[in-house]
């Protein structure tokens, strides 16, 4: 049912239930304020009789062609307006930094805030925690961070509750799956703040904010195009399997929170440390910091939510919900500005609804199947003029020939052996890792490392090799770039994928970073 008060005349032509009056070149239908649909001959001009006065001149009745690509409906500029600023909310991530940092320094103390009397804080949460799996009961510190957020984040927490009618559906349907309570959809605010592409200063990355291994390890993949912890489907469902196979070892829902943020090693740990005990409010102390300030927030936020209404949050209501849009497979590699200007979706939503594709661009490989999520009418459009649509891509790709990086999928682990001139820095920065990282696969004690030896590394950045036609040629299997004016180490490495400047001060045998215009350069080992 649409809520609210409009009405837009569909005219599809083939469509039965209404009677067709083929004598006659005008034909009256009642208006009604909702939608309405036609048959309509070419002929045939459809006159609305008794239309709201409101709309009767703001939206226009445009006669529907068989030919879908030459009907043009106009728009009410206000609506364009409410869509844009819409656009701008989704594709904001400071909500993200504000919620890591709220977590992080809330400092407990008590907050005067007289709407929310501690009594009444009381029942609410006694009825919340009657009705879910969680722990709600007061503590002082819960009713900290409940006042805080309302006294100092509400608007903040408005924008999050507008941006979750889009996500949570999504969320529901995967947990339901697993046999998660639905009230984890929670848990993707404070990890995330919504914010699909996000990621943190130790590399957690998407809405659920998955680690490298622990994506790999359900089935995450990450590749030069592609970081499936960014996509909001794959990941909920990695999310759900992970959360549910928690549960079945701690039997308690506050420490699979804590499990999911601090791993199950720190919290069995800090069941160890206290005496044994399984209460969070009891083990928090023995907790990381981040983690002791973690199920508050989630519980906090849980709170917020299902009394939104009581606090008089005003959320904005948005226009795209996640059954409204809808996926298709692509056939072959095509870029969001091609999406764009087939389907008339504006490139920042492309980049709301598939947030994994990393470089706007959708790869194509056989034994892969990459989707592209649209809003239904656009996915319409796209199905019924696919062929013209990928000729269209491959006349612009002969016209334009732009070189695209080379898809290459991070291995699971690799084996890495330590040559002369290696460090720690060095290795890290190579597959886009961490040094403490390197050191906690490894079981290393310091950083030291002696030639030969054998590191396992789980690499977050793919190492590809990409090859500039008018600069870079063949030489006794090495690739050789010739160095312009302006040219740098640093700027020569970013123009290649998995090369460093301390690779190309090895493979050189440089011993400065000065370098002349006409010089060539090996940026590959050979």
């Amino acid at each position: 049912m649409l809520k609210r008060r409009f009405f837009a005349v569909l005219l599809l032509a083939g469509v039965s239930g209404f009677a067709q009056e083929k004598d006659k070149k005008i034909r009256e239908e009642k208006a009604n304020f909702r939608v309405q649909i036609f048959q309509k001959s070419d002929d045939t001009e459809i006159k609305l009789t008794e239309p709201d006065p409101e709309f009767q001149n703001k939206l226009p009745i445009s006669a529907v062609i068989r030919d879908s690509s030459k009907v043009a409906l106009s728009d009410l500029p206000k609506a364009k307006t409410i869509d844009s600023l819409w656009r701008l909310e989704l594709t904001n991530s400071d909500l993200f930094e504000t919620m890591q940092k709220s977590i992080e320094d809330q400092d407990y103390e008590k907050v005067v805030y007289d709407e929310l009397p501690t009594d009444t804080l009381k029942a609410r949460l006694a009825r919340l925690n009657a009705r879910t799996p969680f722990n709600v009961e007061y503590n002082p510190l819960l009713e900290s961070v409940i006042k805080s957020y309302l006294k100092r984040n509400k608007k903040g927490m408005e924008r999050l509750m507008a941006l979750s009618t889009y996500y949570f559906p999504l969320y529901e349907q995967e947990l339901d799956k697993y046999d998660v309570p639905l009230e984890i959809k929670y848990l993707s605010i404070v990890e995330s703040a919504l914010n699909p592409r996000a990621k943190s200063r130790v590399g957690a990355t998407g809405l659920w904010q998955f680690m490298f291994p622990t994506g790999k390890m359900h089935g995450l993949d990450v590749s030069s195009y592609v970081d499936e912890r960014m996509d909001p489907s794959r990941s909920t469902e990695a999310a759900a399997q992970y959360l549910s196979s928690l549960y079945k070892v701690f039997g308690d829902w506050n420490l699979v929170l804590a499990s999911y943020n601090s791993g199950p090693g720190n919290v069995s740990k800090a069941i160890r440390r206290s005496g044994g005990s399984t209460d969070y409010w009891h083990l928090r102390r023995f907790l990381p910091r981040e983690t002791a300030g973690y199920v508050p927030a989630f519980l906090a936020t849980l709170y917020l939510f299902e009394y939104a209404d009581e606090h008089k949050f005003q959320p904005a209501n948005p226009d795209v919900v996640f059954f409204e849009t809808d996926t298709l497979q692509v056939k072959q590699l095509i870029t969001f500005d091609q999406i764009s200007k087939v389907t008339g979706v504006e490139k920042e939503m492309l980049q709301f609804l598939n947030p994994s594709y990393k470089l706007d661009i959708i790869p194509f490989l056989e034994d892969e199947k990459y989707t592209l999520r649209l809003p239904k009418p656009a996915i319409g459009k796209f199905v019924s003029n696919e062929n013209a649509i990928y000729d269209f891509v491959d006349t612009q790709a002969k016209e334009k020939e732009k070189e695209l990086p080379q898809l290459v999928k991070t291995e699971d682990k690799v084996r890495y052996r330590v040559r002369k001139g290696d460090y720690l820095g060095k290795i890290a920065e190579k597959y886009g890792v961490g040094v403490s990282s390197i050191r906690r696969w490894n079981n290393m004690r310091s950083n030291n490392l002696r030639i030969g030896q054998y590191l396992t590394i789980y690499p977050r950045k793919p190492v590809a090799s990409s090859s500039n036609t008018s600069t870079a040629s063949n030489s006794s299997n090495a690739k050789i770039y010739t160095v312009k004016s302006g040219d740098s180490l640093w700027s020569i490495s970013k123009k290649f994928p998995g090369v460093t400047v301390q690779n190309l001060r090895s493979w050189n045998d440089m011993n400065t970073n000065s370098l002349k215009p006409g010089m060539k350069i090996k940026i590959s080992k050979g």
